[in-house]
């Protein structure tokens, strides 16, 4: 039974995938993720169902576009593959429960925000406030905190707290101490909503597997790419990363009984 449970997860997280990068393309071009209907951004056809089937089509189309033959972005299969995996995961992590729910909105809104962030160097308000509210709003169902209902939003709301003043201290000082941006405001937003989820213990280990990260990542860059070691580098997909280890592996399952 659990096999078919995660058999079925990993379809639905692939599903969602497609629908993902279409969020990732529209959203900061300001254009509806309803309509028009799936088309190449290259020549603007629509994309028919069976050319639109996540990873399979990818596989059998080449790569490329039907109509025009050009190259499509290895984005989308990586993005369709990413999600199915974070979905097995995080359903075989938690199981088919409420939280559960709360969660992968969270993860998908990770994946979309660090995409975005990577491509174009922004973070949209609309999923790092959105997390703040969506952290705060569920609190009560977080088994990272303890206590009563009220406990549980005050733990939120102190993660969140720590998670936006703390990384706009380190942004702010940051600035007075190399003259230039160290962390966006887009960085600073998105620890509020991760510190909804987090606590404000989790802030900190965020920031910690965050910047391991990002610092094996512009090595890699300076190291193979040319990049110079004052080039900015979008820091939201790493503490989306540091969001998921948390989110993952950090949190007590055993902490499910909330007191009223």
């Amino acid at each position: 039974m659990e096999s078919l449970i995660l058999f079925f997860s990993a379809l639905f997280g692939l599903v969602i995938g497609s629908f993902l990068n279409v969020c990732i393309y529209r959203i900061p071009r300001n254009k509806s993720i309803v309509w028009p209907a799936s088309f190449c951004p290259k020549c603007g056809k629509h994309i028919k169902f069976y050319d639109n089937i996540p990873v399979l089509s990818y596989i059998l189309l080449w790569g490329k576009c039907r109509h025009c033959k050009e190259p499509i972005s290895c984005q989308y299969p990586i993005v369709e593959l990413l999600t199915g995996l974070l979905t097995v995961l995080f359903v075989w992590r938690w199981g088919l429960c409420a939280w559960t729910g709360v969660l992968l909105v969270a993860v998908y809104s990770l994946i979309i925000l660090s995409v975005i962030d990577l491509e174009l160097m922004i973070i949209p308000d609309r999923f790092s406030l959105g997390l703040i509210v969506l952290g705060l709003a569920f609190s009560w169902l977080n088994p990272n905190f303890d206590g009563s209902v009220w406990s549980h939003l005050l733990q939120s709301f102190t993660g969140a707290a720590v998670g936006f003043f703390g990384t706009l201290a380190v942004a702010l000082l940051g600035y007075v101490m190399f003259k230039k941006e160290a962390m966006g405001g887009g960085d600073v937003k998105l620890m509020g909503g991760i510190g909804a989820f987090v606590g404000w213990e989790g802030v900190i280990t965020t920031i910690v597997f965050a910047s391991v990260l990002g610092l094996v990542y512009s090595l890699f860059l300076m190291a193979f790419k040319g990049k110079k070691k004052s080039d900015a580098i979008p820091f939201g997909p790493f503490l989306s990363a540091g969001a998921l280890i948390n989110l993952f592996y950090l949190i007590n399952p055993g902490m499910l009984a909330i007191q009223f």
